[in-house]
């Protein structure tokens, strides 16, 4: 189950309406959540199903796009990845996709997201120092023909909520 594949997202273009989700599923979710390596004999004596319906359940989770994959978390700072940031960029209109796609490409992006606001799209990068940092942004982000503007907020210290989907969220 932890194989660390992602599992990637469905085109929102051509989505199926999700299936509702019922107390088992959310259950199911909350233990992946904290435990991703989780067995599938652990979570269905936890959710007290059937091995074969806590598989299937999950592999339903994953179908459907409600499990985009699984991860370890990490701790950028210890793992060599030292400095990181928010990026913001103006871009120019309707090129969205072909940004994300050269965005995703970058060495340490880790989140990128299209916005509202003053700019559009926010990015979160790990480098391993502030000169790395600069590169990227000097030369690789302001390379992009469809990037107007960048701002860049260094990171001073962060916290990972590694938030969990409470019983009412779902």
């Amino acid at each position: 189950m932890a194989d660390g594949r992602d599992q990637g997202q469905p085109s929102v273009e051509h989505e199926a309406p999700p299936r509702p989700l019922d107390a088992i599923d959310r259950d199911i979710l909350r233990i992946l959540q904290t435990d991703g390596r989780a067995s599938i004999r652990s979570v269905a004596d936890r959710v007290h199903v059937s091995r074969a319906n806590a598989y299937a359940r999950i592999n339903r989770l994953i179908e459907d796009g409600v499990i985009r994959g699984f991860s370890a978390r990490v701790n950028h700072e210890r793992a060599g990845q030292g400095a990181s940031a928010y990026i913001t960029l103006k871009i120019v209109q309707n090129s969205w996709r072909t940004v994300r796609e050269q965005l995703q490409a970058l060495p340490g992006a880790a989140h990128i997201a299209l916005v509202s606001g003053d700019f559009d799209v926010l990015l979160l990068v790990h480098t391993p120092d502030n000169r790395t940092l600069r590169e990227l942004v000097l030369t690789k982000l302001q390379a992009i023909p469809e990037v107007l503007s960048t701002r860049t907020l260094l990171v001073f210290e962060e916290t990972d909520l590694n938030r969990r989907i409470a019983p009412d969220e779902i």
